[in-house]
């Protein structure tokens, strides 16, 4: 069902990238602090020898599953929650240990959101459905290239700029926008009446709605954004 491993950024390594014009522009210290601690996330790999990254891992499976006990890190049961085969710690390769962060604060932050993603509850629901947490992984992944987050110093394309802004607002901005771009994903997902093979190409209309609701004039807080609305549907 959940394909091969190839699945987790195949995305984004065949569509083109939209270049917008390059403008100079002066990070706040604010925006330079928060920009940075970001960044430095984004270059942390998951671990699965690192004790902190282990608990991460087993806190997101008691979050998911409550009153399910899971027998070892290594068990066909993760499959359960959309990872690719027994061990999740080789699915992270594709993003970091940023895309299980990512996958943490959705599930307490926005506790029934992620619940209605991780069981599918809502709509016509296709019979070869995605993977939840590999397309969580997908996801971060997609984010971090949409807001141009690798470029150093500091992003150059439209949405990555005004992210900033958001992100001087609210330090949990990148968090908040990828527990959105994943409802707005389902959302998308639901409307195109989609199927497995479809991912790739509600990920990338998913990206292309982030792109203009981000390059709105009215956006200064990630709660400006109206697909914000879709975490309490």
């Amino acid at each position: 069902m959940v394909g091969t491993r190839s699945w987790i950024g195949g995305l984004f390594t065949r569509s083109n990238r939209r270049q917008d014009k390059a403008v100079d522009y002066t990070l706040s210290p604010l925006q330079e602090e928060r920009l940075q601690r970001l960044q430095d996330r984004m270059v942390v790999p998951f671990d699965e020898t690192r004790p902190d990254h282990q608990e991460s891992l087993k806190a997101l499976w008691n979050v998911a599953f409550p009153n399910v006990h899971l027998t070892g890190l290594v068990t066909e049961q993760w499959k359960e929650m959309g990872w690719q085969g027994p061990n999740p710690s080789t699915d992270f390769r594709g993003c970091g240990f940023i895309a299980l962060e990512n996958l943490l604060f959705s599930a307490r932050t926005y506790p029934v959101c992620f619940r209605r993603l991780l069981l599918k509850q809502r709509g016509d629901r296709a019979k070869w459905e995605y993977p939840f947490a590999v397309a969580g992984i997908n996801i971060s992944f997609m984010l971090i290239q949409m807001l141009d987050l690798q470029n150093n110093p500091k992003p150059k394309c439209l949405p990555g700029m005004n992210f900033l802004k958001l992100l001087e607002e609210d330090e949990r901005a990148f968090d908040v926008l990828y527990c959105i771009a994943f409802a707005m994903m389902d959302a998308q997902w639901l409307a195109m009446h989609a199927s497995y093979m479809e991912f790739n190409e509600v990920l990338q209309a998913t990206r292309n709605q982030l792109e203009r609701e981000l390059s709105l004039d009215d956006i200064h807080r990630i709660q400006d954004l109206p697909a914000y609305n879709l975490l309490f549907q």
